[in-house]
């Protein structure tokens, strides 16, 4: 048998994933979590083969319980099951030690599948979130934004103007606009609204 622990922070979702994992002759729910910390308590007292983890949930995020999952128990396997599949969100979640990434529209026979594989120590993807870790290692990496232009472009993403962030930090409003012109040119992008949209995609602003 192998023991799941599945962790959502919406309760019909939980149910919905017992019900459709308890059909399974080789699969048994241990338990279910509804936050971070609730489900690194719960695999301390399950020990469960694998844990179906949700990536954003209010009461303490995915990445964090990944983290501290997987460097706790090297013998439980987190899967992410999520409906985020931006970069930024796929990096977090295997860099925090995830076996594998699916998206909540994958198939019952896809995420069973998934389950059986994580168990046996094998890494599953989702093939569009595969697609997009192969393209981003081939790709450039995007240079860096400085401190000082997150600042900046965090100010931006909660409407302040340039006159206003220039007071807010202590700059001149010119300096303001050099900050911004190097941040579109870092993010490949042209207007404020869509640097904050690919900055908070690559998890640069929250």
């Amino acid at each position: 048998m192998i023991d799941v622990l599945v962790v959502d922070d919406h309760v019909i979702v939980r149910q919905g994933l017992r019900g459709m994992l308890a059909a399974e002759p080789d699969l048994d729910v241990v338990g279910e979590a509804g936050s971070g910390p609730e489900a690194v308590a719960m695999v301390g007292a399950h020990a469960p083969d694998v844990v179906l983890m949700d990536l954003r949930m209010p009461g303490g995020d995915g990445v964090a319980a990944t983290t501290a999952i997987t460097e706790q128990h090297p013998g439980t396997h987190v899967v992410v099951l999520t409906t985020y599949d931006t970069d930024a969100d796929i990096l977090r979640a295997v860099e925090a030690g995830a076996a594998g990434y699916l998206l909540k529209d994958c198939s019952q026979a896809e995420l069973t599948s998934a389950i059986r594989a994580a168990a046996r120590g094998e890494t599953v993807l989702t093939p569009s979130v595969a697609a997009r870790l192969v393209s981003r290692m081939r790709g450039p990496q995007p240079e860096s934004l400085s401190p000082r232009e997150v600042q900046v472009l965090g100010l931006v993403a909660v409407g302040r103007t340039n006159a206003e962030i220039g007071r807010e930090l202590h700059i001149t409003e010119a300096t303001v606009k050099t900050h911004l012109l190097r941040t579109f040119s870092k993010l490949d992008v042209s207007d404020r609204t869509a640097a904050v949209t690919v900055a908070r995609e690559r998890g640069l602003l929250s």
